[in-house]
């Protein structure tokens, strides 16, 4: 099948031709038809296999056949795709800005993490596609600089890593600002029970799109686990890049004191590297990127934040330093590599610790993947397996590092057991050590303690509320999936 076989205007395959694309992918000759029809989606098909253009191709096809966008003060937004992380918003963005160059259609992008000005002067200026990540396209609403009451197409791209990252409050009230009457469209490459249950709520008689099995890995990339001690993993990794003269490797890790903890080792080691992850600001994610693009590095090192939206031509190698705690994810980790038909190299470091999670990753990419040993790194036969501290949803939290003793300085207690021990001190200490936030509203203070600050009273309360970050996650806040017993939260 050709483009031109896909009924797509003359606009959009001049810029098909000139972006050096001939022939359409699976999911594109499924996809396409069905949104240019006006059906609800519910698209999956593996990483690198062309799920963007899907859905990008159809509604700039549908745009630009309505009547052109003018800035005026209720000028409205046409279509809007909500994505998780900045990374792939402004992969999206590109796409769209490639595919809609002869169109006349106007797009912006908006996230977190940088200036809002340029963004906002975009959106006052008009546009009819907006690419967003849920917070900062929140803060906009909230800012009145951002109206949904026009839209025609909503596109959740990646929305079971929304649901990861915590991002279903969020979410609804998004939700709650779109008019009723639209098209909605769900791609990923892997799609949960949770995942579904959710586009239950949202679309109406939706079409399944399935261009690979499900939850599938691309048969290209060369799937392996290396046998490792867990305090050998980074002598290996540094051995594996320097012995084999790997160029560029993007690496995987848990947390992001894991990330800059290896990016440190292997500099130390003679292997550039630096870290990407929530914590780093959006220039240095950019430059980071740019310079392991250009080959300046030869590994990155990352968070999950980058198993989605990093588009990394002829990437050739990709270590998972960890395994992750949600199977699905190990597919979209890999799926970096091996794109658009390229081979690459996909290679797993295994201590006792992971041998869980290695099965439970087998058991959803329905294979088994390779051991090997290295010489020189052979595993411990005797190691026992330690317990990976797990947050909500299965996410790891990093530990948290133990303050110093310091006179006064109590760390967080509950209930009795804190009033306890406050009473059993003396009364200089009473008086230095500020109240706990497990501490019974009630217990006394003591006689000659300082007046307590207005403002961080009237904050107190609030501080006591669970985190909602990205670690977090709000699956079990989909209506239907709450186990009995469970507390809902953010």
């Amino acid at each position: 099948m050709r483009f031109e076989d896909l009924r797509l205007s003359a606009p959009l395959l001049r810029a098909i031709r000139s972006a050096g694309y001939r022939t359409p992918t699976p999911i594109q000759c499924t996809a396409i038809p069905h949104v240019l029809a006006g059906r609800d989606v519910l698209g999956c098909a593996q990483t690198g296999t062309g799920k963007t253009a899907a859905f990008a191709l159809p509604i700039l096809q549908r745009l630009s056949n309505g009547p052109a966008h003018r800035a005026a003060p209720a000028s409205r937004i046409r279509a809007l795709i909500l994505c998780p992380t900045r990374e792939l918003a402004q992969q999206i963005h590109d796409s769209f800005r490639t595919y809609g160059q002869y169109t006349g259609v106007r797009q912006t992008v908006v996230y977190g993490g940088v200036n809002q000005n340029p963004q906002a002067r975009a959106l006052k200026a008009g546009v009819d596609v907006l690419i967003a990540t849920p917070g900062r396209l929140l803060d906009l609403m909230g800012q009145r600089l951002v109206n949904l009451a026009g839209v025609e197409i909503l596109v959740l791209d990646e929305g079971d890593r929304m649901l990861d990252m915590g991002f279903l409050p969020d979410m609804k009230r998004v939700f709650a600002q779109l008019p009723k009457q639209r098209q909605t469209l769900l791609f990923s490459a892997t799609f949960s029970d949770e995942i579904r249950t959710l586009a239950a709520t949202l679309l109406r008689n939706p079409i399944s799109v399935q261009a690979t099995p499900r939850n599938t890995t691309v048969e290209a990339v060369d799937q392996k686990c290396i046998s490792i001690e867990r305090t050998g993993k980074s002598a290996l990794l540094a051995h594996l890049i320097k012995d084999n003269q790997w160029f560029q490797v993007l690496v995987f890790t848990r947390t992001k004191h894991g990330a800059n903890r290896l990016a440190e080792y292997l500099g130390k080691h003679g292997v550039t590297a630096l870290a990407i992850h929530g914590n780093k600001s959006q220039n240095a994610r950019t430059r980071a990127l740019a310079d392991f693009k250009a080959g300046e590095l030869q590994a990155l090192v990352a968070t999950d934040i980058a198993a989605r939206g990093l588009d990394i031509e002829q990437l050739p190698h990709v270590v998972n330093f960890d395994l992750p705690h949600v199977p699905e994810d190990y597919v979209h980790r890999i799926g970096r590599t091996g794109r658009a038909g390229a081979t690459g190299e996909a290679i797993s470091l295994v201590c006792a610790d992971d041998k869980p999670l290695l099965a439970d990753i087998e058991k959803v990419i329905r294979r088994e993947v390779p051991r090997e040993i290295v010489a020189g790194f052979e595993p411990n036969p005797n190691e026992r397996a330690e317990p990976i501290q797990r947050g909500r949803g299965g996410q790891q939290r990093a530990p948290q590092r133990q303050a110093p003793k310091r006179e006064g300085n109590e760390q967080r207690r509950s209930g009795q057991a804190a009033a306890k021990k406050t009473s059993a001190r003396p009364p200089h200490a009473e008086r230095a050590a500020p109240p706990s936030r497990g501490e019974p509203r009630n217990t006394p203070r003591p006689a000659k303690a300082r007046p307590a600050d207005p403002q961080r009273a009237r904050a107190a309360p609030a501080s006591t509320a669970p985190r909602n970050d990205a670690s977090s996650t709000v699956r079990t806040n989909i209506p239907g999936l709450a186990p009995p017993g469970h507390r809902r939260g953010r």
